[in-house]
């Protein structure tokens, strides 16, 4: 069994220099931006899923191109269910109160991420 996915979360752009792919597509789409994290992360407001540029470092283990993100209740399963259908798993990151990420590649090596929010305290 997999977590399936409960929707498109975020699309991100990995980017050597931030700052400059930022300009750009501030410049060409005037999409407003919704967060800064300094050199490492934009995020802006596409009007629908999230749209952001990241450095390297937050982007990791993608080197570049677009990475999708989808959220799921759950990581259950999903990591089995990716070797089976002959993709890998390449890493999990906690992001404290902020969730999770499971990061894997699709059989053409192609980073796909697996958002999960952490549970809200109580």
């Amino acid at each position: 069994m997999s977590s399936k996915a409960k929707r498109l979360q975020n699309v991100y752009l990995v980017a050597r220099d931030v700052a400059a792919q930022s300009a750009f597509y501030e410049r060409v789409l005037g999409l407003p931006a919704k967060f800064r994290d300094g050199t490492r992360w934009a995020q802006y407001d596409a009007g629908g899923p999230g749209f952001a540029i990241a450095c390297a470092e937050e982007a990791r283990p993608a080197e570049n191109g677009a990475v999708l993100v989808f959220e799921v209740d759950d990581f259950e399963g999903v990591e089995e269910s990716v070797v089976a259908a002959g993709g890998r798993v390449e890493a999990r990151r906690d992001m404290g109160s902020h969730g999770s990420v499971l990061s894997l590649s699709d059989p053409e090596g192609n980073i796909v991420q697996m958002f999960r929010r952490a549970p809200k305290p109580q």
